[in-house]
């Protein structure tokens, strides 16, 4: 079949914040556990890897908000939401429909008589 190339997909617009500080909250849940439960001398690395979690989440932060300062989206391509990702298909004719009598549109009817 010879179809039309489809247009290239849009970007989805996604809260890069929201994620970012969910996963810095789970980091910081994580830290408390551990403070409050001191664990043994052999499992101190924990601590430490929740503090680099944070300070992971801190420079994700601090670099999609300069990211989204230097270069903002022009109007004409600005993300689409992610219920219409895809591109709508090309027009298609509709269907034939039939009448009552039985008659398609579109189709001529045999003679009779």
């Amino acid at each position: 079949m010879n179809e039309p190339p489809r247009r290239d997909l849009q970007p989805l617009k996604t809260n890069d914040t929201a994620t970012i500080l969910a996963g810095m909250g789970l980091w910081v849940v994580a830290l408390v556990v551990l403070l409050v439960l001191q664990p043994g001398p052999d499992h101190r690395w924990w601590i430490w890897t929740c503090v680099s979690g944070l300070c992971g989440g801190l420079f994700g932060l601090w670099y999609i908000r300069r990211r989204d300062r230097r270069s903002p989206l022009p109007a004409a391509e600005e993300p689409v939401e992610p219920a219409t990702a895809i591109p709508p298909a090309p027009h298609m004719p509709s269907p034939p429909t039939a009448d009552r009598s039985g008659a398609v549109e579109g189709q001529e009817r045999p003679l009779t008589g």
